[in-house]
Order: C-alpha cells, then sequence, then structure tokens
C-alpha cells in the first residue's frame, strides 16, 4: 500500500496510490509505503530514480549501517517504533529516505505514530511545510507515544502493586503477577531501546547540518523529551525489580510455610515412634510383656506423646 501526502493550504492532503500513473500525478512531500511489493518499490525507482529497501531485510543491517548518505546525496535512516496493543508489544523496523525534498517512508505495518501524525497534520494549518518536518514530527510523535506507554506501564504496575502488597498472595496469583510484571518489563525495555534509536537518528540529522534553525532547535527539544524517558524508564526498571523480588519472597513463604508444617509434623511424630520401637523389641526380661493394660498403654502414650508436641508448636503459632 502506498499513500502519497502533498502540501495543500498549509495541510497535508493524502493521496490514496493505485497505481504508478497515480503517483507520477503527486507533488508529495512524504510517501509512504506499507507492506510494499517488488512492484510498488519499483514505481519510487523509476520515477525518482532511487531504490527503496525490502521491509523484510530491515533486520539485517548492522547497527553501524543505520544512518548514512548514499551515493546520490540521499539520507538513509533506519528506526524502530514501538507497536503496543492489547494482546502484543513489538517492534517495527522502518526505512527512512530524505531525497529531493521528498520523505519515504518503508514499514510492514500501519503505525499509532504514523496515524496521529496525518491525522494532525490534516487538522492543523502550517504543522509542517517540508519533507524535514515530517521527519522530525514523526520522532517528536514517537518521542509523545513512548511516553504515553510509559504511563500504561505504570498504571498496570501500580495495579500489581495492590496485589502483591494488600493481600494474601498465593501462588496462582503470584503466577499471574509474575506474567504481568514480564509483560512490563518488555514494554519497558522496548521503549528505552526505541528512545536511544531515536536519539541516534535525530543527532544523526543534527550533525548533517540539513536543519534550519526552527527545526534545529525542535530537535534539541526532540533529545531533551528522551533524556526524561530515560530517567522515567530507570524509575521502572527499580519498580519492576523491586515487585519482581517482592513476588519471589512471597513465593519462598509459602513454600517455608509447608516445608514448616512437614518439619513440625516429622518432629511430632519422633516420640511415638521411639515408644514404638522401644515396645517392639523382644528382650526375656521386659516388665510390661505380662502386663494386661501394656497395648492399650503404650497406645495412649504414644497418642500424649504425638499431642503435646503439637499443643506446643500451637501455642508458640509455629503452625500459622
Amino acid at each position: 500500500m502506498i499513500n502519497a501526502f502533498e502540501l495543500a493550504s498549509g495541510r497535508l492532503n493524502q493521496v490514496h496510490i493505485e497505481s504508478q500513473a497515480d503517483l507520477a500525478a503527486v507533488r508529495p512531500i512524504w510517501i509512504d509505503f506499507v507492506d510494499p511489493t517488488p512492484e510498488e518499490r519499483g514505481w519510487a525507482e523509476e520515477l525518482f530514480g532511487l531504490a527503496l529497501p525490502d521491509p523484510e531485510d530491515l533486520g539485517d543491517i548492522e547497527a553501524s549501517a543505520r544512518f548514512f548518505t548514499g551515493d546520490l546525496g540521499e539520507l538513509h535512516l533506519r528506526s524502530d517504533f514501538i507497536l503496543d496493543d492489547e494482546h502484543d508489544t513489538r517492534s517495527i523496523q522502518t526505512a527512512f529516505v530524505l531525497h529531493n525534498s521528498v520523505l519515504f517512508s518503508v514499514h510492514e505495518e500501519d503505525l499509532p505514530v504514523f496515524r496521529l501524525l496525518r491525522m494532525r497534520a490534516r487538522t492543523q494549518p502550517g504543522y509542517v511545510e517540508n519533507a524535514k518536518d515530517v521527519l522530525l514530527d514523526l520522532y517528536a510523535t514517537d518521542a509523545e507515544y513512548s511516553a504515553d506507554a510509559l504511563e500504561g506501564v505504570y498504571a498496570q504496575l501500580e495495579q500489581v502493586s495492590q496485589k502483591v502488597l494488600n493481600t494474601h498472595v498465593t501462588d496462582e496469583v503470584a503466577a499471574e503477577v509474575l506474567a504481568s510484571i514480564a509483560r512490563e518489563e518488555d514494554l519497558n525495555g522496548r521503549i528505552r531501546r526505541n528512545a536511544l534509536d531515536t536519539r541516534r537518528a535525530v543527532s544523526f540529522l543534527m550533525r548533517e547540518r540539513l536543519l534550519n534553525t526552527e527545526q534545529f532547535e525542535e530537535a534539541r527539544q526532540i533529545l531533551r523529551d528522551i533524556e526524561s524517558l530515560d530517567g522515567h524508564t530507570s524509575f521502572l526498571f527499580d519498580k519492576i525489580n523491586f515487585l519482581m523480588d517482592a513476588t519471589v519472597g512471597f513465593i519462598n513463604i509459602n513454600q517455608n510455610k509447608i516445608i514448616k508444617i512437614f518439619s513440625v509434623a516429622s518432629v511430632a511424630l519422633l516420640p511415638p515412634t521411639l515408644i514404638a520401637s522401644i515396645y517392639g523389641m523382644n528382650f526375656e526380661h521386659m516388665p510390661e510383656l505380662g502386663w494386661s493394660f501394656g497395648y492399650p498403654f503404650s497406645l495412649l502414650l504414644m497418642v500424649l506423646s504425638v499431642t503435646a508436641p503439637f499443643l506446643y508448636f500451637r501455642h508458640k503459632g509455629w503452625l500459622r
């Protein structure tokens, strides 16, 4: 799928591209390729003299090759964007190519950051003025989206805290809590990695000296926003580690309770075992062998030897 965007009265006008003729008829500042076919990528090469990368190959490049200038003077950037929904969280790799005042973007799935930018640029006149504005605003919107995602992580961790700290934690609750913590830790880690990637991309644009004064200041503001995200992710990692340690601690307490019960039971059963062992000996000179009440006496003695330790342990609170 291809969407081209033209400036009309200061707003982005979206044009859905169905053929090469449609692409040739527009004067875009941004062309967005979502899971393009080889034929659609070929249209861009024929019309703009530019070979676009295959989305399936974006994850195979080296980290050092994510930002560079091509043979035609075009800028190439490879960035990750977070896609967070109710069932899954993943990073979507996106390729940007800035060539002849046109921004080309290639990715496999439509992203919330791209949808939000399109909505703003369609409704707010002057929101973007050229391709570099679009690229910077995508990174700025990505920082906003990451901040919102971090707020969601914090809200989920607050719910986990209520389960861990305010109620009796059973093994079933602990398993549910650990699963929730693992998901939020993964999302927090992805956001931190995404923020680092965005910082590198924005810093590359600043080093290339292609930004005007206003755009350069916007880039610096994006870097400040990302710096604040770093502090927030570090705080959330500390909270995640605390909740993980607390949950594992409750699991250990539950296990210790079970072991304690078995230990108390084994200790309580030692005296009757000793009594049974003594009266199970077959020596000739044992006074109780000829006693008619010997058998019930030994049973009563064993019951008392079990009951007394249990009463003592209960009094000490060791059975709780």
